[in-house]
């Protein structure tokens, strides 16, 4: 059996656990995962996973990564862990968890969410930790009674490998905003909470938020070792040096090379995610943008959309049904359409709220439609490209808070479902005005991101890791294709920007006509 020095990746997602092995090159040798659900028979808008399924299923990656490394004995020199980000892990008092841990897609707090924001006079989205906290105090007193420390789950994993409770300042300003000028959560805020939690009527007595939270760190600092529980859940020994637990988005980018101000991933799917690395804190409150913190504790602007490529999906599986094809068939026929499609759709403009879309202030989803229909442009290509491109307008939208403040925009690095059709960063490119970079592979690399820290971890032990930017770049490697915007159609999308913009402010009116 061959011994190969490398990093492990360990990403704990909503459906499951992923584990990769990599050599010092940062190849990927092999993965391994681990699968869990829900809670059952919970209400609507109640997610919750327990934290022992997280457990068995990183168990259970690990074994299943070395039965795929058949002949290669791993010697691990630096663990890196990256989760779904936003969840609330309440512990006790001998670092047990009490229960379930709700996720970042429970909804049961979202006035919770709209009175912090008020407090704060920064955004708090429902999904942060610190907004479940509340709920939880005012909802199960009991339980907040208990509670001795408050993690995320990448948290909570690094807990069970290190004995310690740390985690990444990207994870960390998902739980509670980290103070504008620093590297720590914001002092005067938490002070802000815990006097709000001090005017409630019959609020349990519950530590100091300070109390409860992990301490932070950045990438290349102390996130612990591997201690005997630890060793004996991953079968490595102990020892091994673990970098500071992050959440999804800040790995996600890590594992995308993306650092420096100015560089924006843009994740395109069934949501659409685009998460732009500043050079500064963002100022004041915008509807359309959330903030958190990259691995080294950059300020990340994110502009989040929930109606990304639905609408879109659903004109091209609807030709699909006419022709008798399937889904398959019909993306295969219609998409290589859409990019040869006039950027102006032939006058075709389109409203793809499948969904709300609250960060546009539309409350009701289920009011797509196309505007403009004519004889003449009633074609496949046009009412597709019209549904994308409503889309990329939305996520134009949702970027002019960050024009407004001269946040610099460089480079668009694509992911997601859409790179299945490339040239469609074209696309995306005379929207924004912006190149575009569809790399080798276009994957959302958590996992990846999280080996990344492992090395960067690895290397400031050893006094050899440059600042972090530079590191990423120097991990640049393979080919990409580029995309540089065309002046004529970033004219011609301008126009039909603005003239979105309009149906975007009449969709009230368009949506209560339809019912």
């Amino acid at each position: 059996m061959s011994r190969t020095q490398g990093y492990l990746g360990i990403d704990a997602g909503t459906q499951g656990v992923t584990v990769i092995f990599v050599d010092e090159a940062m190849r990927v040798l092999a993965h391994g995962d681990g699968a869990y659900g829900m809670v059952p028979g919970l209400g609507a808008e109640c997610y919750e996973q327990r934290p022992g399924d997280w457990e068995a299923a990183l168990a259970a990656a690990m074994a299943d990564l070395r039965r795929r490394l058949a002949g290669v004995e791993m010697e691990v020199r630096a663990i890196g862990i990256a989760g779904q980000m936003h969840g609330e892990v309440l512990v006790d008092g001998t670092g047990a968890a009490l229960g379930p841990a709700r996720l970042w897609c429970d909804g049961r707090n979202e006035p919770e969410g709209h009175e912090l924001t008020e407090l704060f006079r920064t955004k708090i989205p429902k999904r942060l930790t610190v907004a479940r906290w509340l709920w939880t105090i005012r909802n199960r007193p009991e339980l907040a009674a208990r509670v001795a420390r408050i993690t995320t789950p990448a948290g909570w994993l690094a807990r069970l490998l290190t004995g310690r409770w740390t985690l990444g300042i990207g994870d960390a300003s998902g739980m509670f905003p980290i103070a504008a000028d620093g590297f720590d959560y914001d002092a005067r805020l938490v002070a802000d909470f815990d006097a709000l939690v001090a005017r409630l009527p019959a609020a349990p007595r519950v530590p100091p938020l300070g109390d409860l939270l992990p301490e932070v760190r950045l990438a290349g600092g102390d996130g612990g070792s591997l201690d005997a529980r630890g060793a004996a859940l991953l079968g490595l020994p102990q020892g091994i040096p673990v970098a500071p637990a992050e959440g999804d988005q800040p790995a996600a980018l890590a594992g995308s090379l993306i650092g420096s101000p100015g560089m924006v991933s843009v994740s395109f799917g069934t949501s659409v995610c685009a998460n732009a690395v500043g050079d500064r804190p963002f100022r004041g409150v915008d509807r359309g943008i959330d903030h958190f913190r990259a691995v080294d504790g950059r300020p990340i602007n994110m502009v989040f959309l929930r109606n990304g490529t639905t609408a879109m999906n659903a004109v091209v599986e609807m030709f699909g049904k006419v022709n008798g094809s399937g889904r398959g068939d019909a993306f295969a026929t219609v998409m290589p359409l859409v990019p040869g499609a006039a950027d102006d759709c032939g006058g075709l403009a389109a409203l793809p709220f499948m969904d709300d879309e609250p960060g546009l202030g539309v409350s009701r989803g289920g009011s797509a439609c196309l505007v403009g229909l004519t004889a003449a442009n009633a074609t496949p290509g046009n009412a597709a490209k019209a549904m994308l491109l409503a889309t990329m307008f939305n996520l134009r939208i949702g970027s002019d808070a960050l024009d407004a403040q001269g946040f610099p925009r460089s480079e668009i690095v694509l992911t997601g479902g859409l790179v299945k059709t490339p040239a469609l960063g074209q696309l995306l490119a005379d929207v924004f005005a912006t190149p575009v970079v569809v790399r080798d592979g276009a994957v959302e690399g958590t996992a990846c991101g999280a080996a990344l820290l492992a090395k960067h971890r690895d290397a400031t032990l050893a006094h050899e890791a440059p600042s972090w930017p530079d590191f990423l770049a120097a991990h640049a490697s393979g080919t990409a294709t580029r995309f540089s915007p065309r002046p004529a159609s970033v004219a011609m999308l301008a126009t039909g920007c603005d003239r979105h913009r309009a149906l975007v402010a009449l969709h009230a009116q368009l949506a209560d006509a339809g019912t």
